[in-house]
């Protein structure tokens, strides 16, 4: 069991070392690198209760983090520009995702969680790239992050709807808004005590933020809600707080134990029988292009160019860690599917990333004058 988790890990060290190297995401790395431990590949390591809890906890650290991001009050003063951008990414991606699972022969069922997986990119992946590239002082890079954002708010719609089971989802919903806003008036009523906690006991923040992102986990899992969902709320609630104190130490929980999130998923699949090659190309190949003309529509509408289009295509297009998550919803093969779309799309998007100075040079280079202002 350890021994596994520990070679996981040393394997992934070896890949993060390379990939910072090339100056790579090293996501896809760790993926490929489950695949080929795993089951479908050697059959080295597999599975265990540690690895499981380990990786849950990997997704809920990212979206705590993710929640310190979401500000009601900044999103409402985003007003059109937001809904705009977030609306025709959703519109575009989600639809086309279903119409071609339906097409490759997937059910209706497994058609929605694709569909879901096919929309959302990786936020990991994008803010990533944003930094390793030096690009966040580029005119994009805000509609990139604030496309996340959306995104990130249609997560938790989604998770619901997933989730809800045998529940009705309105039981879900109910459930879950209680929850809520019960922690957004917690947060608020003593958002000066733990400010100065935070600010006073450095030492004890680690463990601080540690056992708030568990305990609201297993909150959720009493309440037979979304543990995810609970984890983002808690996040933005939280955020009237210190949320660069709390970031700074919900970081390493998260950078650690999201590589085990990558790697063990990757371990959990199995490829090595009835897999649909050609289904999941054309999703891939799919989800690369639905990413690129919904960039071109945003770009267009928020900068007034096509060129912006492409630079926000170039981050945006990698799908990862809320793609695997929604995975967890479907059959196997379904989960199979969305693996190695995630694979795919994470390769060309760390592509697209690094060279899309190149590629919007090229593309100005090609257009015909006054078709593609740039």
């Amino acid at each position: 069991m350890f021994e596994g988790i520990a070679l996981a890990l040393l394997v992934c060290l070896i890949l993060a070392w390379v990939s910072k190297k090339v100056r790579f995401p090293p996501i896809p790395a760790y993926m490929f690198a489950g695949l080929l431990l795993g089951a479908g590949g050697l059959g080295i390591v597999g599975e265990s209760d540690v690895s499981d809890f380990l990786a849950e906890a990997g997704l809920l650290f990212l979206l705590f983090t993710m929640g310190l991001e979401l500000k009601p009050g900044e999103i409402y003063g985003q007003g059109r520009s937001f809904l705009l951008s977030g609306t025709v990414d959703l519109a575009i991606n989600i639809l086309t995702g279903y119409a071609v699972a339906i097409v490759v022969g997937f059910d209706v069922m497994d058609a929605v969680v694709i569909a879901c997986a096919f929309y959302i990119s990786s936020s990991a992946m994008a803010v990533a790239s944003l930094i390793e590239n030096r690009k966040l002082a580029a005119p994009e890079s805000e509609t990139i992050l604030w496309i996340m954002v959306f995104e990130d708010i249609m997560l938790l719609l989604i998770i619901v709807a997933l989730s809800s089971g045998s529940k009705s989802p309105a039981a879900v919903i109910a459930t879950a808004a209680v929850l809520i806003a019960g922690f957004f008036a917690l947060c608020y009523l003593f958002r000066k005590t733990v400010r100065a906690f935070l600010e006073r006991y450095e030492d004890l923040g680690l463990l601080f933020t540690f056992s708030i992102v568990l305990a609201a986990g297993g909150v959720a899992i009493a309440l037979d809600i979304p543990s995810t969902l609970v984890a983002i709320a808690l996040g933005s609630a939280m955020s009237v707080t210190k949320p660069e104190i709390l970031e700074k130490h919900a970081r390493p929980f998260r950078d650690i134990f999201l590589v085990i999130f990558f790697v063990f998923f990757g371990i959990s699949v199995d490829l090595s029988s009835g897999f649909p090659v050609v289904s999941v190309i054309l999703l891939s190949l799919a989800a690369v292009t639905t990413k690129l003309i919904s960039s071109l529509v945003i770009g267009k509408a928020t900068h007034g160019n096509y060129l912006s289009g492409i630079e926000i295509w170039s981050e945006t297009t990698a799908r990862g860690e809320f793609s695997l998550a929604i995975a967890t919803y479907g059959s196997p093969l379904v989960l199979g599917t969305i693996a190695v779309m995630v694979l795919i799309t994470s390769t060309i998007g760390g592509l697209t990333g690094k060279y899309s100075d190149k590629i919007k040079r090229y593309v100005r280079k090609k257009s015909v004058k006054g078709r593609l202002p740039g």
